[in-house]
C-alpha cells in the first residue's frame, strides 16, 4: 500500500514538474516569436506602473514577471542584457541603499561582481524592462517601450 501511495506522489510530482517546463517552454517560445511581451515588474514604482499600463492599453499577450518575488537567475539576467546591448553597470541601481552599503561604486567593482550583486539583490536591477522577442528596454521613461512594440 505503502509503494503505491509512493508511486502517485512521484508520478504526480513528475507531473507538476513536467506541466511547469513546459509552461515555461512556451513562455520562451513565445516571447523569441515576438508573440508575448514580459516586464519585469515591481508594483511599488511608478515607472514600472506606468509601463505596464501602457502595454495593457495595446491589448498585448503579456507576462508579468514581478522580479522581487521572482528572482533573476545570473543566465537569465545575462540574457537581458545581451538583448537590452547594455552592461550591467549600465542598468544598474545606484541610489538604492544596497549599492552604497556594499559599495559597488568603488573602482576595483568589475560587471561580473555587479552581475552577482543584482541577482542576489534584485532591488538594484533598474526596472521596468521589457521585452519582445530578442528586443528588451528599459521603460525610463515609460514610452520609450513603444520602442520595441
Amino acid at each position: 500500500m505503502l509503494g503505491t501511495h509512493v508511486d502517485q506522489k512521484f508520478n504526480d510530482d513528475i507531473f507538476s514538474v513536467f506541466w511547469w517546463k513546459s509552461l515555461q517552454w512556451m513562455k520562451l517560445y513565445k516571447q523569441d516569436r515576438g508573440t508575448m511581451v514580459t516586464i519585469y515588474h515591481n508594483p511599488r514604482c511608478s515607472k514600472s506602473r506606468q509601463a505596464l499600463s501602457i502595454l495593457q492599453s495595446k491589448n498585448i499577450e503579456l507576462d508579468i514577471v514581478l522580479y522581487l518575488d521572482t528572482p533573476i537567475d545570473q543566465s537569465l539576467l545575462e540574457s537581458l542584457l545581451f538583448k537590452l546591448g547594455l552592461s550591467a553597470g549600465q542598468i544598474i541601481r545606484r541610489n538604492e541603499n544596497d549599492f552604497k552599503r556594499l559599495q559597488l561604486d568603488a573602482k576595483n567593482i568589475n560587471d561580473q561582481q555587479l552581475l552577482t550583486a543584482m541577482v542576489k539583490y534584485p532591488k538594484l536591477i533598474e526596472r521596468p524592462i521589457v521585452v519582445n522577442g530578442q528586443k528588451a528596454v528599459v521603460g525610463r521613461p515609460p514610452e520609450k517601450i513603444l520602442e520595441i512594440l
